[in-house]
């Protein structure tokens, strides 16, 4: 045991201390450059955490302060429309009959097939399929939300209605893919 003063102890160990990194200088100094910009991209990091930080804590406390909207004004859903769904029919409709070739129209990011017409909710009054009533006014996304309740009949019912009908190959892709994965299922 030392019989030396604490402080005595400790500037020695800082004397040894000294001498080792003196020693180490010459290996340490060539990785500096790269450990000094770790340290700064690090405290930028923390930095950044900080003030994030401050600002979720902001938005908390001043929560309370503005009235929130039920719905904002730009939202729409699928559900708050009345039923009808704007559809476009395309540029001379009937150009079919008259020998002249309609251009390729855009459906659901798809090509469509030259020479046929799109379908409206008019074009098919009165037809629908009975596996999902009102299935000839549905968009994408309604048919995406109600597709998992339907079976295999059910949903090749709607994929021959489709063909027979609108034939629009999002509809047709769709309905093919949920067929051969409630098959596989089976």
């Amino acid at each position: 045991m030392s019989s030396l003063p604490f402080p005595v102890r400790v500037a020695a160990g800082l004397v040894v201390t000294a001498v080792e990194e003196v020693q180490a200088l010459p290996r340490t100094i060539v990785g500096l450059p790269i450990t000094a910009a770790s340290r700064v991209l690090q405290l930028s990091m923390r930095a950044q955490q900080v003030v994030t930080e401050l600002a979720i804590k902001g938005d908390s406390a001043l929560e309370g302060a503005r009235p929130v909207e039920e719905a904002p004004s730009w939202a729409r859903f699928d559900d708050d429309t009345d039923g009808r769904v704007p559809t476009l029919r395309a540029a001379g409709a009937g150009a079919a009959t008259t020998g002249r070739r309609l251009p390729a129209e855009s459906n659901n990011g798809h090509a469509r097939p030259l020479d046929r017409p799109v379908l409206t909710a008019e074009d098919t009054a009165g037809e629908t399929p009975d596996a999902l009533p009102g299935y000839e006014t549905m968009t994408i996304a309604q048919l995406r939300a109600r597709l998992r309740g339907l079976s295999v009949d059910q949903l090749t019912e709607l994929l021959a209605f489709e063909s027979a009908h609108a034939d629009r190959p999002a509809f047709v892709t769709m309905l093919t893919n949920r067929i051969a994965t409630l098959t596989a299922e089976q």
